[in-house]
């Protein structure tokens, strides 16, 4: 089992930056493969970032390949997105995931493990 706690989220004005970190609760992190997703109201969740276990290969949607960058530190078990040139559209709730493996993943039924998500909101 891996719990997953997502932080970092927030209120912030178009152009903005935002760095959401998810802390897991199991040990041998580098075995677990991490992604970030978002839902935004009355749409699907849809893929935004994920990283391979040791770092190594990431991949990005479309929309924030440019300004959003996931990173991670396996030593204190924390994956990063930090995201950069906020824009309104990018208001929805951001999840992490995670799933053991050795590479990444795009899609949300890749993953076994979910965090609660936190809001973030770009205002315009």
């Amino acid at each position: 089992q891996v719990q997953l706690v997502e932080s970092g989220g927030g209120l912030v004005q178009a152009g903005g930056s935002l760095r959401l970190s998810c802390a897991a609760s199991r040990r041998a992190f580098s075995s677990i493969a991490m992604g970030w997703f978002r839902q935004a109201p009355g749409k699907e969740r849809e893929f935004v970032a994920a990283i391979s276990g040791t770092g190594g290969m990431t991949a990005y949607a479309d929309s924030v390949k440019g300004r959003f960058t996931i990173s991670r530190d396996n030593a204190k078990n924390t994956v990063f997105l930090q995201m950069n040139s906020l824009k309104p559209k990018d208001t929805a709730v951001y999840f992490c995931a995670a799933v053991y493996g050795s590479s990444w993943y795009i899609n949300t039924y890749e993953y076994d493990y979910w965090g609660q998500g936190t809001q973030v909101t770009v205002s315009s």
